[in-house]
Protein backbone atom coordinates (compact mmCIF):
# COMPACT_ATOMS: atom_id res chain seq x y z
CA UNK A 1 0.00 0.00 0.00
CA UNK A 2 0.96 3.33 -1.20
CA UNK A 3 1.34 6.44 1.45
CA UNK A 4 1.43 9.61 1.40
CA UNK A 5 4.91 11.04 1.91
CA UNK A 6 8.15 10.24 3.17
CA UNK A 7 7.78 12.58 6.17
CA UNK A 8 4.91 10.75 7.45
CA UNK A 9 5.64 7.08 6.11
CA UNK A 10 2.69 5.75 8.08
CA UNK A 11 0.08 7.65 7.26
CA UNK A 12 -2.23 5.81 4.47
CA UNK A 13 -4.30 7.16 2.15
CA UNK A 14 -7.71 5.62 1.60
CA UNK A 15 -8.15 3.25 -1.59
CA UNK A 16 -11.72 4.43 -2.66
CA UNK A 17 -13.39 7.58 -2.50
CA UNK A 18 -14.67 8.94 1.20
CA UNK A 19 -15.77 12.54 0.21
CA UNK A 20 -19.09 11.60 0.65
CA UNK A 21 -18.88 10.40 4.19
CA UNK A 22 -18.99 13.18 6.75
CA UNK A 23 -16.46 13.97 9.20
CA UNK A 24 -17.80 13.69 13.08
CA UNK A 25 -17.70 16.82 15.15
CA UNK A 26 -15.90 15.23 18.06
CA UNK A 27 -13.26 12.08 18.37
CA UNK A 28 -15.10 9.34 19.38
CA UNK A 29 -14.79 8.59 23.39
CA UNK A 30 -12.47 5.45 22.92
CA UNK A 31 -14.18 3.59 26.05
CA UNK A 32 -17.41 3.26 24.43
CA UNK A 33 -18.37 4.17 20.68
CA UNK A 34 -20.04 3.56 17.69
CA UNK A 35 -17.84 2.63 15.04
CA UNK A 36 -17.24 5.58 12.30
CA UNK A 37 -17.57 4.40 8.84
CA UNK A 38 -14.32 5.80 8.45
CA UNK A 39 -12.78 3.64 10.64
CA UNK A 40 -14.70 0.32 9.07
CA UNK A 41 -13.37 1.34 5.53
CA UNK A 42 -9.82 1.88 7.68
CA UNK A 43 -9.93 -1.51 9.29
CA UNK A 44 -11.01 -2.91 6.29
CA UNK A 45 -7.42 -1.84 4.66
CA UNK A 46 -5.63 -3.40 8.02
CA UNK A 47 -7.41 -6.42 7.41
CA UNK A 48 -6.72 -6.81 3.58
CA UNK A 49 -2.92 -6.11 4.52
CA UNK A 50 -2.61 -9.13 7.13
CA UNK A 51 -4.37 -11.59 4.85
CA UNK A 52 -2.21 -10.85 1.58
CA UNK A 53 0.92 -10.34 3.30
CA UNK A 54 2.58 -13.14 2.92
CA UNK A 55 5.97 -11.94 4.59
CA UNK A 56 4.29 -11.60 8.11
CA UNK A 57 5.24 -14.16 10.27
CA UNK A 58 2.28 -14.54 12.84
CA UNK A 59 0.48 -16.98 12.96
CA UNK A 60 -3.56 -15.71 13.97
CA UNK A 61 -4.59 -18.98 14.86
CA UNK A 62 -7.21 -18.91 11.06
CA UNK A 63 -5.47 -21.41 9.54
CA UNK A 64 -3.94 -24.76 10.48
CA UNK A 65 -0.65 -24.75 8.45
CA UNK A 66 1.83 -22.99 10.88
CA UNK A 67 3.91 -24.16 13.60
CA UNK A 68 3.92 -20.94 15.52
CA UNK A 69 2.24 -20.53 18.23
CA UNK A 70 -1.55 -18.75 17.45
CA UNK A 71 -1.97 -15.48 19.02
CA UNK A 72 -5.08 -13.19 17.94
CA UNK A 73 -4.08 -9.54 17.99
CA UNK A 74 -5.95 -6.09 18.48
CA UNK A 75 -5.27 -3.64 15.70
CA UNK A 76 -6.44 -0.19 16.04
CA UNK A 77 -7.08 2.66 13.36
CA UNK A 78 -7.18 6.48 13.71
CA UNK A 79 -8.55 8.15 11.51
CA UNK A 80 -6.46 11.78 10.71
CA UNK A 81 -5.94 14.33 8.56
CA UNK A 82 -2.27 15.20 6.99
CA UNK A 83 -1.91 18.70 5.57
CA UNK A 84 -5.50 18.20 4.02
CA UNK A 85 -5.80 15.20 3.10
CA UNK A 86 -7.79 12.33 4.65
CA UNK A 87 -6.02 9.14 6.06
CA UNK A 88 -5.70 6.87 8.82
CA UNK A 89 -3.15 5.52 10.72
CA UNK A 90 -2.64 1.39 12.04
CA UNK A 91 -1.52 -0.44 14.85
CA UNK A 92 -1.38 -3.53 16.69
CA UNK A 93 -1.10 -4.06 20.58
CA UNK A 94 1.76 -5.86 21.73
CA UNK A 95 4.33 -7.10 19.60
CA UNK A 96 3.37 -8.88 15.79
CA UNK A 97 5.49 -11.33 14.57
CA UNK A 98 7.65 -10.85 17.86
CA UNK A 99 8.77 -7.53 16.48
CA UNK A 100 7.97 -4.30 17.84
CA UNK A 101 8.42 -2.25 14.23
CA UNK A 102 6.39 -3.41 11.01
CA UNK A 103 6.42 -1.55 8.78
CA UNK A 104 2.48 -0.17 7.60
CA UNK A 105 2.00 -0.14 11.38
CA UNK A 106 3.02 2.97 13.55
CA UNK A 107 6.03 2.32 15.52
CA UNK A 108 5.85 2.13 19.16
CA UNK A 109 6.13 4.99 21.53
CA UNK A 110 9.37 3.84 23.19
CA UNK A 111 11.47 0.81 21.02
CA UNK A 112 12.81 -1.00 24.11
CA UNK A 113 14.07 -3.48 21.46
CA UNK A 114 16.30 -1.42 19.68
CA UNK A 115 19.74 -3.60 18.81
CA UNK A 116 22.22 -3.35 21.71
CA UNK A 117 19.73 -1.04 23.23
CA UNK A 118 20.02 -0.54 27.33
CA UNK A 119 17.13 -3.00 27.57
CA UNK A 120 18.44 -5.65 25.81
CA UNK A 121 21.74 -5.35 27.83
CA UNK A 122 19.55 -5.29 30.70
CA UNK A 123 17.11 -7.97 29.86
CA UNK A 124 20.19 -10.35 29.19
CA UNK A 125 21.73 -9.34 32.41
CA UNK A 126 18.43 -10.75 34.50
CA UNK A 127 18.53 -13.29 32.16
CA UNK A 128 21.47 -14.39 33.30
CA UNK A 129 21.02 -13.92 36.30
CA UNK A 130 17.94 -16.82 36.06
CA UNK A 131 20.17 -19.27 34.52
CA UNK A 132 22.30 -19.06 37.82
CA UNK A 133 19.59 -19.43 39.85
CA UNK A 134 17.76 -22.26 37.63
CA UNK A 135 21.41 -23.66 37.68
CA UNK A 136 21.86 -23.56 41.79
CA UNK A 137 18.40 -24.71 42.32
CA UNK A 138 19.13 -27.92 39.85
CA UNK A 139 22.45 -28.67 42.04
CA UNK A 140 22.48 -32.48 42.17
CA UNK A 141 24.06 -32.04 45.89
CA UNK A 142 20.80 -29.81 46.59
CA UNK A 143 18.20 -31.75 45.12
CA UNK A 144 20.21 -34.63 47.65
CA UNK A 145 20.01 -32.84 50.57
CA UNK A 146 16.96 -31.59 49.99
CA UNK A 147 15.67 -35.37 49.61
CA UNK A 148 17.57 -36.39 52.51
CA UNK A 149 15.76 -33.95 55.00
CA UNK A 150 12.03 -34.96 53.56
CA UNK A 151 13.20 -38.43 54.40
CA UNK A 152 14.27 -37.78 58.00
CA UNK A 153 11.49 -35.44 58.39
CA UNK A 154 9.57 -38.67 58.11
CA UNK A 155 11.43 -40.66 59.87
CA UNK A 156 11.58 -38.21 62.79
CA UNK A 157 7.58 -37.85 62.57
CA UNK A 158 7.32 -41.60 62.42
CA UNK A 159 9.66 -42.61 65.28
CA UNK A 160 8.78 -39.49 67.62
CA UNK A 161 5.19 -40.41 67.01
CA UNK A 162 5.65 -44.21 67.42
CA UNK A 163 7.72 -43.54 71.44
CA UNK A 164 4.88 -41.48 72.27
CA UNK A 165 2.60 -43.86 72.17
CA UNK A 166 4.66 -45.98 73.91
CA UNK A 167 4.91 -43.71 76.27
CA UNK A 168 1.01 -43.16 76.46
CA UNK A 169 0.84 -47.16 76.80
CA UNK A 170 3.75 -46.98 80.01
CA UNK A 171 1.00 -44.34 81.80
CA UNK A 172 -2.25 -46.15 81.37
CA UNK A 173 0.02 -49.66 82.83
CA UNK A 174 1.31 -47.54 85.75
CA UNK A 175 -2.05 -46.33 85.84
CA UNK A 176 -4.21 -49.45 86.54
CA UNK A 177 -0.78 -50.65 88.83
CA UNK A 178 -1.39 -47.53 90.92
CA UNK A 179 -4.65 -48.81 91.21
CA UNK A 180 -3.90 -52.59 92.37
CA UNK A 181 -0.63 -52.22 94.51
CA UNK A 182 -2.63 -49.33 96.58
CA UNK A 183 -4.98 -52.66 98.15
CA UNK A 184 -2.05 -54.81 98.34
CA UNK A 185 0.79 -52.94 99.71
CA UNK A 186 1.32 -51.03 102.96
CA UNK A 187 1.81 -47.29 103.18
CA UNK A 188 5.71 -47.43 103.08
CA UNK A 189 5.63 -50.20 100.46
CA UNK A 190 3.14 -48.01 97.61
CA UNK A 191 5.12 -44.77 98.95
CA UNK A 192 8.51 -47.25 97.23
CA UNK A 193 6.45 -48.21 94.22
CA UNK A 194 4.78 -44.59 93.56
CA UNK A 195 8.38 -43.23 93.55
CA UNK A 196 9.85 -46.02 91.09
CA UNK A 197 7.07 -45.24 88.20
CA UNK A 198 7.71 -41.48 89.10
CA UNK A 199 11.30 -42.49 87.82
CA UNK A 200 9.82 -44.66 84.84
CA UNK A 201 7.86 -41.63 83.81
CA UNK A 202 11.05 -38.74 83.69
CA UNK A 203 12.99 -42.02 81.93
CA UNK A 204 10.48 -42.15 79.15
CA UNK A 205 10.29 -37.98 78.76
CA UNK A 206 14.08 -38.21 79.03
CA UNK A 207 14.53 -40.79 76.21
CA UNK A 208 11.67 -38.94 74.04
CA UNK A 209 13.88 -35.48 74.86
CA UNK A 210 16.73 -37.33 73.61
CA UNK A 211 15.35 -39.13 70.64
CA UNK A 212 13.69 -35.35 69.94
CA UNK A 213 17.26 -34.01 69.69
CA UNK A 214 19.01 -36.22 68.09
CA UNK A 215 16.70 -35.68 64.94
CA UNK A 216 16.88 -32.12 65.63
CA UNK A 217 20.67 -32.17 65.33
CA UNK A 218 20.70 -34.13 62.64
CA UNK A 219 18.07 -32.15 60.82
CA UNK A 220 20.21 -28.62 61.92
CA UNK A 221 23.07 -30.41 59.95
CA UNK A 222 21.24 -31.14 56.94
CA UNK A 223 20.01 -27.58 56.83
CA UNK A 224 23.09 -25.60 57.46
CA UNK A 225 24.48 -27.58 54.60
CA UNK A 226 21.41 -26.61 52.62
CA UNK A 227 21.72 -22.90 53.85
CA UNK A 228 25.42 -22.65 52.11
CA UNK A 229 23.82 -23.38 48.96
CA UNK A 230 20.43 -21.87 48.99
CA UNK A 231 21.47 -18.31 50.65
CA UNK A 232 23.27 -17.85 46.84
CA UNK A 233 20.56 -18.47 45.30
CA UNK A 234 18.15 -15.68 47.97
CA UNK A 235 21.20 -13.34 46.98
CA UNK A 236 20.85 -13.58 43.25
CA UNK A 237 17.14 -13.48 43.47
CA UNK A 238 17.62 -10.31 45.50
CA UNK A 239 19.70 -8.70 42.76
CA UNK A 240 17.65 -10.19 39.88
CA UNK A 241 14.51 -8.04 41.62
CA UNK A 242 16.52 -4.68 42.30
CA UNK A 243 17.75 -5.11 38.75
CA UNK A 244 14.68 -5.84 37.59
CA UNK A 245 12.69 -2.80 39.66
CA UNK A 246 15.43 -0.60 38.55
CA UNK A 247 14.65 -1.61 34.63
CA UNK A 248 11.05 -1.40 35.27
CA UNK A 249 11.93 2.39 36.25
CA UNK A 250 13.74 3.21 33.46
CA UNK A 251 11.28 2.02 31.33
CA UNK A 252 8.41 4.03 33.10
CA UNK A 253 10.56 7.20 32.67
CA UNK A 254 11.02 6.85 29.21
CA UNK A 255 8.19 5.73 27.95
CA UNK A 256 6.71 9.19 27.63
CA UNK A 257 3.49 10.80 26.12
CA UNK A 258 2.47 13.85 24.25
CA UNK A 259 -1.01 15.04 23.86
CA UNK A 260 -2.54 17.69 21.63
CA UNK A 261 -1.22 20.73 23.27
CA UNK A 262 2.08 19.30 23.44
CA UNK A 263 2.20 18.79 26.44
CA UNK A 264 4.95 15.34 27.21
CA UNK A 265 4.18 13.18 30.50
CA UNK A 266 6.41 9.84 31.05
CA UNK A 267 3.93 6.48 32.20
CA UNK A 268 5.51 6.85 36.14
CA UNK A 269 3.69 10.63 36.38
CA UNK A 270 0.65 9.68 34.39
CA UNK A 271 0.01 6.79 36.70
CA UNK A 272 0.61 9.06 40.19
CA UNK A 273 -2.84 9.94 40.55
CA UNK A 274 -4.41 6.67 38.78
CA UNK A 275 -5.93 4.32 40.97
CA UNK A 276 -2.78 1.75 40.98
CA UNK A 277 0.19 4.23 41.10
CA UNK A 278 2.40 1.53 39.70
CA UNK A 279 1.41 1.39 35.82
CA UNK A 280 0.80 -2.34 34.94
CA UNK A 281 2.93 -4.63 32.63
CA UNK A 282 2.41 -3.67 28.65
CA UNK A 283 1.10 -0.06 29.46
CA UNK A 284 1.70 2.33 26.49
CA UNK A 285 1.52 -0.96 24.61
CA UNK A 286 -1.75 -0.74 23.02
CA UNK A 287 -2.76 0.43 20.07
CA UNK A 288 -4.46 3.43 20.78
CA UNK A 289 -1.41 5.29 22.39
CA UNK A 290 1.09 4.28 19.72
CA UNK A 291 -1.71 5.92 17.16
CA UNK A 292 -1.75 9.38 19.38
CA UNK A 293 1.41 9.39 19.60
CA UNK A 294 2.61 9.27 15.77
CA UNK A 295 0.06 11.65 14.79
CA UNK A 296 0.83 14.31 18.07
CA UNK A 297 4.67 14.04 16.52
CA UNK A 298 3.96 14.53 12.65
CA UNK A 299 1.32 16.90 13.29
CA UNK A 300 -1.93 14.69 12.11
CA UNK A 301 -5.32 15.59 13.25
CA UNK A 302 -7.21 12.97 14.94
CA UNK A 303 -10.32 12.55 13.30
CA UNK A 304 -12.00 9.13 14.86
CA UNK A 305 -10.59 5.98 16.60
CA UNK A 306 -11.46 2.05 16.74
CA UNK A 307 -10.06 -1.13 17.42
CA UNK A 308 -10.70 -4.73 16.15
CA UNK A 309 -9.51 -7.71 17.08
CA UNK A 310 -7.67 -9.88 14.67
CA UNK A 311 -7.48 -13.80 14.89
CA UNK A 312 -7.73 -16.56 17.22
CA UNK A 313 -9.82 -15.54 20.28
CA UNK A 314 -7.87 -16.02 23.41
CA UNK A 315 -8.14 -18.54 26.34
CA UNK A 316 -9.73 -16.29 28.71
CA UNK A 317 -11.02 -13.13 27.34
CA UNK A 318 -14.30 -12.71 24.87
CA UNK A 319 -12.64 -11.55 21.73
CA UNK A 320 -14.27 -12.10 18.05
CA UNK A 321 -12.71 -11.98 14.98
CA UNK A 322 -12.76 -9.10 13.10
CA UNK A 323 -15.39 -7.41 16.24
CA UNK A 324 -14.88 -3.68 17.48
CA UNK A 325 -13.65 -3.02 21.05
CA UNK A 326 -13.15 0.01 23.42
CA UNK A 327 -9.98 0.80 24.72
CA UNK A 328 -8.96 -0.75 28.20
CA UNK A 329 -9.81 1.07 31.08
CA UNK A 330 -6.82 -0.19 33.35
CA UNK A 331 -4.01 0.42 31.07
CA UNK A 332 -5.21 3.03 28.35
CA UNK A 333 -7.85 4.89 29.93
CA UNK A 334 -5.17 7.12 32.71
CA UNK A 335 -2.66 7.44 29.18
CA UNK A 336 -5.66 8.62 27.15
CA UNK A 337 -6.75 11.08 29.51
CA UNK A 338 -3.35 12.87 29.40
CA UNK A 339 -3.08 12.23 25.39
CA UNK A 340 -6.76 13.57 24.54
CA UNK A 341 -5.84 16.66 26.30
CA UNK A 342 -6.93 19.67 23.70
CA UNK A 343 -9.08 17.48 21.51
CA UNK A 344 -12.19 17.77 21.71
CA UNK A 345 -13.99 14.68 22.52
CA UNK A 346 -17.40 13.09 22.61
CA UNK A 347 -18.47 13.22 26.22
CA UNK A 348 -18.22 10.39 29.00
CA UNK A 349 -21.82 8.42 28.58
CA UNK A 350 -21.16 6.85 31.56
CA UNK A 351 -21.37 10.24 33.29
CA UNK A 352 -25.06 10.48 32.41
CA UNK A 353 -27.83 9.22 33.77
CA UNK A 354 -29.66 6.20 31.77
CA UNK A 355 -32.26 6.13 33.43
CA UNK A 356 -33.12 9.68 33.55
CA UNK A 357 -36.89 8.90 32.29
CA UNK A 358 -37.36 5.38 32.73
CA UNK A 359 -40.46 4.72 35.41
CA UNK A 360 -39.68 1.07 37.65
CA UNK A 361 -42.92 -0.41 37.72
CA UNK A 362 -43.93 -2.24 40.50
CA UNK A 363 -44.42 -5.59 40.50
CA UNK A 364 -45.78 -6.57 43.82
CA UNK A 365 -45.77 -4.39 47.35
CA UNK A 366 -46.56 -5.58 50.44
CA UNK A 367 -45.77 -3.90 54.65
CA UNK A 368 -42.44 -6.78 54.54
CA UNK A 369 -41.34 -6.61 50.14
CA UNK A 370 -41.71 -5.37 47.20
CA UNK A 371 -40.80 -6.65 43.62
CA UNK A 372 -40.09 -4.31 40.84
CA UNK A 373 -39.50 -4.65 37.17
CA UNK A 374 -35.91 -3.02 36.64
CA UNK A 375 -35.38 -1.39 33.25
CA UNK A 376 -32.70 -1.80 30.93
CA UNK A 377 -29.79 0.73 31.59
CA UNK A 378 -31.06 1.47 35.06
CA UNK A 379 -28.65 1.09 38.40
CA UNK A 380 -29.60 -0.82 40.80
CA UNK A 381 -27.51 0.57 43.56
CA UNK A 382 -26.21 4.16 43.28
CA UNK A 383 -23.07 4.49 41.16
CA UNK A 384 -20.04 6.21 41.04
CA UNK A 385 -21.31 9.18 39.32
CA UNK A 386 -24.68 8.39 38.90
CA UNK A 387 -27.08 7.89 42.13
CA UNK A 388 -29.94 7.43 40.80
CA UNK A 389 -30.86 3.87 40.91
CA UNK A 390 -33.30 0.68 42.16
CA UNK A 391 -32.08 1.55 45.77
CA UNK A 392 -33.28 5.44 45.48
CA UNK A 393 -36.11 5.19 44.19
CA UNK A 394 -37.47 2.54 46.83
CA UNK A 395 -35.99 4.51 49.53
CA UNK A 396 -37.91 7.94 48.33
CA UNK A 397 -41.29 5.62 47.62
CA UNK A 398 -40.90 3.93 50.95
CA UNK A 399 -39.27 6.54 53.78
CA UNK A 400 -40.64 3.79 56.07
CA UNK A 401 -39.12 1.03 55.49
CA UNK A 402 -35.84 0.21 57.93
CA UNK A 403 -34.52 -2.86 56.11
CA UNK A 404 -31.44 -2.47 53.91
CA UNK A 405 -33.49 -2.83 51.14
CA UNK A 406 -31.13 -4.25 48.54
CA UNK A 407 -31.09 -8.00 48.39
CA UNK A 408 -29.48 -8.83 45.01
CA UNK A 409 -28.45 -6.75 42.10
CA UNK A 410 -29.03 -7.24 38.46
CA UNK A 411 -26.49 -5.55 35.98
CA UNK A 412 -27.58 -2.23 34.94
CA UNK A 413 -28.30 -3.28 31.17
CA UNK A 414 -30.31 -6.21 32.62
CA UNK A 415 -33.44 -5.63 32.63
CA UNK A 416 -35.78 -7.58 35.06
CA UNK A 417 -37.31 -8.56 38.64
CA UNK A 418 -35.58 -7.73 41.72
CA UNK A 419 -36.82 -8.53 44.98
CA UNK A 420 -36.26 -5.82 48.16
CA UNK A 421 -36.87 -6.10 51.57
CA UNK A 422 -38.50 -3.38 53.81
CA UNK A 423 -36.86 -4.31 57.16
CA UNK A 424 -33.93 -6.27 58.61
CA UNK A 425 -35.62 -9.29 59.34
CA UNK A 426 -37.18 -9.71 56.07
CA UNK A 427 -33.99 -8.85 55.02
CA UNK A 428 -31.87 -11.40 56.77
CA UNK A 429 -34.60 -14.15 55.43
CA UNK A 430 -34.28 -13.54 52.11
CA UNK A 431 -30.54 -13.20 51.42
CA UNK A 432 -30.19 -16.30 53.68
CA UNK A 433 -32.42 -17.98 50.65
CA UNK A 434 -30.17 -16.53 48.13
CA UNK A 435 -26.87 -18.03 50.18
CA UNK A 436 -28.30 -21.47 50.30
CA UNK A 437 -29.72 -20.97 46.58
CA UNK A 438 -33.27 -21.52 47.73
CA UNK A 439 -34.42 -18.68 45.67
CA UNK A 440 -35.09 -19.82 41.79
CA UNK A 441 -34.26 -17.45 38.88
CA UNK A 442 -34.77 -18.20 35.43
CA UNK A 443 -33.64 -15.44 32.52
CA UNK A 444 -34.81 -14.75 29.27
CA UNK A 445 -32.08 -13.51 26.57
CA UNK A 446 -31.66 -13.11 22.98
CA UNK A 447 -28.39 -14.48 21.41
CA UNK A 448 -26.67 -13.45 18.78
CA UNK A 449 -25.92 -16.30 16.70
CA UNK A 450 -27.25 -19.52 16.39
CA UNK A 451 -25.84 -22.72 18.57
CA UNK A 452 -26.46 -26.51 18.28
CA UNK A 453 -27.73 -27.48 21.61
CA UNK A 454 -31.15 -27.36 22.84
CA UNK A 455 -30.68 -27.88 26.34
CA UNK A 456 -27.56 -27.99 28.70
CA UNK A 457 -25.21 -26.61 31.41
CA UNK A 458 -22.08 -24.27 31.60
CA UNK A 459 -19.51 -24.29 33.93
CA UNK A 460 -16.86 -21.67 33.41
CA UNK A 461 -14.86 -20.06 36.41
CA UNK A 462 -14.68 -16.63 36.13
CA UNK A 463 -12.92 -13.70 37.69
CA UNK A 464 -12.52 -9.80 36.57
CA UNK A 465 -10.17 -8.43 34.24
CA UNK A 466 -7.68 -6.31 36.55
CA UNK A 467 -6.93 -4.37 33.36
CA UNK A 468 -10.19 -4.03 32.05
CA UNK A 469 -12.74 -3.13 34.43
CA UNK A 470 -15.30 -4.76 35.06
CA UNK A 471 -14.92 -7.28 31.93
CA UNK A 472 -14.93 -10.82 33.50
CA UNK A 473 -12.30 -13.36 31.94
CA UNK A 474 -12.38 -17.25 32.47
CA UNK A 475 -9.45 -18.20 34.90
CA UNK A 476 -9.00 -21.62 35.92
CA UNK A 477 -6.39 -20.89 38.58
CA UNK A 478 -7.93 -18.00 40.20
CA UNK A 479 -11.74 -17.36 39.14
CA UNK A 480 -14.50 -18.87 41.04
CA UNK A 481 -17.01 -21.70 39.08
CA UNK A 482 -19.90 -20.09 37.44
CA UNK A 483 -23.02 -23.09 36.64
CA UNK A 484 -25.19 -22.17 34.29
CA UNK A 485 -28.62 -24.62 32.92
CA UNK A 486 -29.81 -23.41 29.69
CA UNK A 487 -32.73 -24.15 27.43
CA UNK A 488 -33.29 -23.31 23.64
CA UNK A 489 -37.06 -21.45 23.30
CA UNK A 490 -36.61 -20.84 19.76
CA UNK A 491 -34.53 -20.02 16.91
CA UNK A 492 -34.12 -18.07 13.92
CA UNK A 493 -32.24 -17.42 10.75
CA UNK A 494 -29.25 -15.89 12.58
CA UNK A 495 -30.28 -15.74 16.73
CA UNK A 496 -31.25 -18.27 19.13
CA UNK A 497 -34.14 -16.89 22.11
CA UNK A 498 -33.02 -19.07 25.30
CA UNK A 499 -33.72 -19.53 28.78
CA UNK A 500 -31.39 -19.55 31.10
CA UNK A 501 -31.54 -21.14 34.97
CA UNK A 502 -28.03 -19.82 36.96
CA UNK A 503 -27.08 -22.10 39.78
CA UNK A 504 -24.41 -19.55 40.93
CA UNK A 505 -24.08 -15.65 40.83
CA UNK A 506 -20.96 -14.62 39.37
CA UNK A 507 -20.19 -11.44 37.89
CA UNK A 508 -21.93 -11.07 34.13
CA UNK A 509 -21.93 -15.19 34.30
CA UNK A 510 -24.49 -15.13 31.90
CA UNK A 511 -23.21 -12.59 29.38
CA UNK A 512 -19.60 -14.35 29.43
CA UNK A 513 -21.03 -18.33 29.57
CA UNK A 514 -22.89 -16.80 26.37
CA UNK A 515 -19.89 -15.15 24.36
CA UNK A 516 -16.72 -17.60 25.58
CA UNK A 517 -15.74 -20.15 22.55
CA UNK A 518 -15.74 -22.25 25.80
CA UNK A 519 -19.27 -21.43 26.65
CA UNK A 520 -22.20 -20.90 23.98
CA UNK A 521 -19.81 -19.37 21.25
CA UNK A 522 -22.90 -16.98 20.94
CA UNK A 523 -22.31 -13.22 22.75
CA UNK A 524 -25.99 -11.88 23.86
CA UNK A 525 -27.67 -9.49 21.19
CA UNK A 526 -26.63 -5.94 22.40
CA UNK A 527 -23.70 -6.75 24.52
CA UNK A 528 -21.01 -3.66 24.77
CA UNK A 529 -18.63 -5.54 26.83
CA UNK A 530 -18.48 -9.36 24.61
CA UNK A 531 -20.66 -9.09 22.06
CA UNK A 532 -21.69 -6.04 19.57
CA UNK A 533 -23.51 -2.70 20.81
CA UNK A 534 -27.11 -2.22 19.67
CA UNK A 535 -30.17 -0.45 21.59
CA UNK A 536 -30.03 -2.67 24.51
CA UNK A 537 -28.72 -5.77 25.66
CA UNK A 538 -31.13 -8.53 25.55
CA UNK A 539 -31.11 -10.40 28.57
CA UNK A 540 -33.91 -10.04 31.42
CA UNK A 541 -34.74 -11.75 34.41
CA UNK A 542 -37.82 -13.61 33.76
CA UNK A 543 -38.69 -15.39 37.03
CA UNK A 544 -38.42 -15.18 41.09
CA UNK A 545 -38.94 -17.55 43.17
CA UNK A 546 -38.65 -17.93 46.93
CA UNK A 547 -40.19 -18.62 50.23
CA UNK A 548 -41.69 -15.37 51.99
CA UNK A 549 -40.18 -14.71 54.91
CA UNK A 550 -43.64 -13.91 56.84
CA UNK A 551 -46.87 -16.49 55.39
CA UNK A 552 -44.06 -18.79 53.89
CA UNK A 553 -45.68 -19.29 50.88
CA UNK A 554 -43.45 -20.34 47.91
CA UNK A 555 -44.44 -17.09 45.59
CA UNK A 556 -43.39 -16.81 41.85
CA UNK A 557 -43.47 -13.81 39.97
CA UNK A 558 -42.95 -13.59 36.62
CA UNK A 559 -42.30 -10.70 33.61
CA UNK A 560 -41.89 -11.42 30.08
CA UNK A 561 -39.40 -9.04 28.08
CA UNK A 562 -40.04 -6.45 25.81
CA UNK A 563 -37.49 -7.81 23.02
Amino acid sequence: MSTNSAETPCFIPFNEDVSHIKLPEKLNFPFYYDVHPLCEIAAKQVQRFLETNDELQHNFGLENNSDLLPIGKMFGVLIVENKGTLGFLAAYSGKLANSNSVAFFVPPVFDMLTDNGYFLKKEEELNAINRQIESLENNTDLKNLQKKRIDLEATAKQEIDSFKEKIKINKQTRKQERILKKETLSIEEYQQFEADLIKQSLYDKHLLKELTKTFETELNSINKEIFILTDQIEILKNLRKQKSNALQNWLFTNYTFLNAESEEKSLLDIFKTALHSQPPAGAGECCAPKLFQYAYKNNLTPIALAEFWWGQSPKSEVRKHQQFYPSCWGKCEPILSHMLQGLEVDENPFLKNPAKDKELEIVYDDPYLVVVNKPAEFLSVPGINISDSVYERIKNRYPQATGPLIVHRLDMSTSGLMVLAKNKDTHEHLQKQFIKRKVKKSYIALLDGLIEQNSGKIELPLRVDLDDRPRQIVCYEYGKMGVTDFKVLSKTENSTRIQYFPITGRTHQLRVHSAHKSGLNAPIKGDDLYGTKSNRLHLHAHTLEFFHPITKEWVIFKVDPDF
